[in-house]
């Protein structure tokens, strides 16, 4: 095992030392950002996503912000602004929350699509434009956003656009029973106070890098369209999943392939991680009301319908 691949082992590991009992949703995280990806987490409030984003910035050794969105959180309270200083006879330029390594977007439909539509930019290129002037983030730049899947009062829909920016959306869920015990004995205490780091922004940039040079055979890429073209013509649903959708799925394969120690990517990483990276992007239609759960069938069933290349080919084996 090489350098980097036993430092994103590392971070898990770090990682789940403090969040316990969620390991295979932590690996699906730090898939996603290996693949250059945002994830957006659907979870009520208490579950530990903010102790989640504390401990990948820690083990990563990011500098993190956290913005509780409210409806009076602005635009340029993300992006920053500019203020005239008296003494410099000049606007000098204020940075917003996203200037950081990894930004905690909590409840982000409980503001405004406006302040929403702030991030649309900085998700997909990296950078902010404010008066005029483009000025680049930190890299990585990585967001985890939360909200609540039920519709809450208050809340704003997120809209497609922004939707489409997240690679993957998860759900942490309730701890078991047993982690919850520890939970309310205070056994997590010490290890939240001090969160060593096993690597630098620096590394992660060359984690993200090696993770996408793992080989995809043709026929994995001819699956993975197969699968998303199924959503757009899914007699319950009005609209299907983007080309975005399809990158994201082939890059979180890739990572998920570099992780497990894979030199290639397999139908089965793609199939696990389906669901986790589509289910965001896909509208049922009306006459179809159907929560989270009705998605994940539709999304299942897909799975079920297409047929799966039957061979593994790794760079030098070659399908008929």
């Amino acid at each position: 095992m090489d350098r980097y691949r036993e430092q994103a082992q590392e971070i898990l590991n770090t990682v789940n030392q403090v969040i316990y009992g969620k390991e295979e949703l932590t690996e699906k995280i730090l898939t996603a950002m290996l693949a250059g990806g945002h994830v957006l987490l659907e979870d009520v409030p208490g579950v530990g996503k903010t102790t989640l984003a504390l401990a990948f910035s820690g083990a990563m050794g990011l500098s993190w912000r956290r913005v509780q969105f409210t409806p009076d959180v602005m635009p340029s309270d993300l992006t920053g602004f500019s203020i005239y200083r008296k003494d410099q006879e000049a606007f000098v330029y204020q940075p917003g929350a996203v200037f950081c390594n990894l930004l905690l977007a909590d409840e982000i439909n409980r503001t405004s699509p406006k302040t929403q539509s702030a991030l649309l930019e900085v998700m997909e290129e990296g950078q902010v434009t404010v008066d005029g002037v483009s000025r680049q983030v930190p890299r990585p730049f990585l967001v985890i956003a939360t909200q609540n899947p039920y519709g809450a009062a208050g809340t704003y829909a997120l809209p497609a656009a922004q939707a489409d920016r997240f690679m993957a959306c998860l759900s942490m869920g309730y701890p078991e029973f047993e982690d919850e015990v520890r939970l309310a004995m205070g056994k997590e205490e010490p290890r939240r106070q001090q969160i060593p780091a096993v690597c630098s922004g620096e590394d992660f940039l060359h984690m993200q890098g090696e993770s996408q040079e793992v080989f995809i055979h043709e026929r994995i890429c001819d699956y993975i369209v197969s699968l998303v073209s199924a959503t757009r013509n899914h007699e319950a649903l009005s609209l299907g999943a983007s080309p975005r959708g399809t990158i994201a799925l082939a890059r979180m394969a890739k990572a998920a392939a570099w992780i497990q120690g894979e030199e290639f990517v397999t139908p089965e990483q793609v199939q696990e991680l389906f669901v986790d990276v589509m289910r965001h992007r896909i509208v049922p239609k009306s006459r179809y009301s159907v929560g989270e759960r009705g998605k994940e069938e539709i999304l299942r069933g897909i799975l079920e319908k297409v047929p799966a290349p039957l061979e593994r080919r790794g760079p030098g084996r070659q399908g008929r």
